[in-house]
């Protein structure tokens, strides 16, 4: 006589004694949570808060920030000082998004990073 499958709580059918298919469900989603806490505990180490943009944006700007922290100029970058403000260096992370830097003389601080849109409206005495 052959076995006859059982429903589940779930309302999913199978012969174990636990529903399979939500047993991976639920592992797959812890295993999302995991690396979402992960992906949260690496902006405790950054210089300036990147936490609100995209992921490829934070990438790009943390590989730019460690190395202007190590012996490359912002001119690697294609990074240009503004013009009404000769101390601000102005670097481009994506298409869409800048890293703002002060200059100090011996070394460039970084500032933030801000979207293009609100970089172009950033006006000299605002």
């Amino acid at each position: 006589m052959p076995k006859r499958k059982k429903e589940f709580p779930c309302g999913h059918k199978g012969y174990g004694q636990k529903c399979h298919r939500c047993a991976h469900e639920n592992a797959l989603r812890e295993q999302k949570i995991s690396l979402k806490r992960q992906w949260k505990s690496t902006f405790e180490e950054d210089l300036i808060d990147l936490s609100a943009l995209p992921r490829n944006v934070v990438l790009k700007a943390r590989r730019i920030i460690n190395a202007l922290q190590g012996a490359q100029t912002y001119r690697d970058f294609r990074g240009k000082r503004l013009r009404h403000d000769r101390s601000v260096i102005s670097i481009p992370v994506t298409r869409n998004y800048r890293l703002l830097c002060q200059d100090l003389g011996t070394a460039v601080l970084p500032q933030a990073v801000i979207s293009h849109e609100d970089y172009n409206v950033c006006k000299p005495g605002n």
